[in-house]
């Protein structure tokens, strides 16, 4: 999986999953484009932690076209090209149906759909295009095993990574003339900061008994994912879902 002068634009890498994604390309020998929304500190701080000097910030709310076409604009500029995209940013947002207004509910609808459903398509879009002059890519979407066993606390979420796998697959079918290859990963419950919350408090352990090694995924197990299915040879896997729940959620 050797990534040597390869270009990766990693969406919400401030932390978390997408931290670990660029840890992980850049010990391969990419250099990263680290993207984050609002915390300049912590997307700071990965910038130092991973190896080489070659990377560089960028900041967009991915949600907005406009900042969208910039974020791309300015990666190509600054960096020269784009070989992968990975679309890791992301929001939960609860919103119980029995418990939030009207305007709640539409409200977190349409914020959880922007960030999590338009704003990676327009990337993609973006992206694609870039890469089809090019001659070929990778785009690796980050979903969750909540696009398939439901969500009742956070149903937007839910709706909105099942759109994603979907708008992926389809996708794929798309753009394999280009020799763009479209994949997606799908975690369930990830060692982050976003989660431990819910880790930490009085249901982390049936959380964790969710799946049979008694624990959650780390962040560096779904890196491991978007670095192989980013990684020359498994371009017949394009379209595919590649879940890493622990059998905690099985499909078939």
């Amino acid at each position: 999986m050797n990534m040597a002068d390869r270009v990766v634009l990693i969406t919400g890498a401030s932390r978390g999953i997408g931290r670990a994604v660029a840890l992980m390309f850049a010990a391969a020998g990419a250099r990263v484009a680290v993207h984050f929304r609002q915390n300049r500190a912590a997307a700071s701080e990965t910038l130092a932690v991973i190896e080489g000097h070659d990377h560089v910030l960028f900041q967009a709310d991915v949600s907005d076209p406009l900042e969208a076409e910039t974020l791309v604009r300015e990666v190509i500029e600054k960096m020269g090209h784009i070989d992968v995209l990975v679309n890791n940013a992301g929001i939960f947002e609860p919103h119980p149906i029995a418990d939030v207004t009207f305007d709640e509910w539409r409200a977190a609808w349409r914020q959880t759909i922007n960030v999590n459903l338009q704003g990676p398509a327009d990337l993609c879009y973006l992206v694609a295009r870039h890469m089809i002059e090019r001659g070929g890519g990778r785009i690796v979407n980050v979903s969750s095993r909540g696009a398939f066993r439901g969500e009742p606390t956070a149903p937007a979420y839910g709706a909105s990574k099942a759109a994603l796998n979907a708008m992926s697959q389809s996708l794929a079918q798309a753009l394999a003339p280009h020799n763009i290859f479209v994949c997606v990963v799908a975690p369930g419950f990830v060692e982050t900061d976003m989660a431990a919350s819910d880790l930490e408090g009085p249901h982390g352990d049936a959380i964790r008994a969710q799946s049979p090694l008694n624990r959650v995924a780390r962040a560096e197990e779904v890196a491991r994912a978007v670095l192989f299915l980013s990684s020359e040879g498994t371009e017949f896997m394009t379209g595919c879902i590649l879940d890493v729940n622990g059998a905690s959620y099985l499909r078939s």
